[in-house]
């Protein structure tokens, strides 16, 4: 049999768009809070599946309130039963989906707390709901200099990292 590589190159991007594009909603303990906006959850199976929150980016470990970004995803979802709803995996194999704790959506939480930005870079992939929302909890945590917004112009954590790879 003699296949082309752009048949087989093909097939393989379309295997990735399917997986990727694939809709799911797993529910489990949460058992690893890396960040403000990457946790683990143990599904059953028992499946462990890395999450990176939707809609946000928080502050790096080493950047400023960072840790306080940390400890609030914990104070929201650390040893809790969650509800990820996700669609994509990230380059890293993340995926990357709304965390839901007793309704309370946690990413949203860490805007609403002055912990996260909203991240505009991938806002249409969030429902017009959602991005409603966090870009109305951002501009709120702003104007009342809630957490990292207590400085006239924090770094955004994308710009921390670009300037870490340098």
């Amino acid at each position: 049999m003699n296949i082309s590589r752009t048949t087989v190159h093909a097939a393989i991007a379309a295997l990735i768009v399917a997986f990727t594009a694939h809709a799911e909603t797993v529910t489990g303990k949460v058992i690893g809070v890396a960040d403000g906006d990457t946790v683990t959850v143990l599904t059953e199976g028992p499946r462990q599946v890395k999450v990176r929150i939707a809609g946000i980016d928080a502050p790096e470990k080493g950047q400023a309130f960072g840790q306080a970004a940390k400890k609030v995803m914990s104070d929201c979802a650390f040893g809790q039963v969650a509800s990820v709803d996700w669609k994509k995996l990230d380059r890293y194999g993340r995926a990357i989906g709304k965390l839901t704790v007793d309704s309370i959506d946690c990413g949203l939480r860490q805007i609403e707390l002055g912990l996260a930005w909203h991240y505009k870079a991938y806002e249409r992939e969030q429902t017009p709901a959602d991005r409603s929302a966090y870009a109305e909890a951002e501009n709120a945590a702003r104007l009342a200099s809630t957490g990292l917004w207590i400085d006239a112009r924090p770094t955004p954590p994308w710009e921390f990292r670009r300037i870490a790879e340098k």
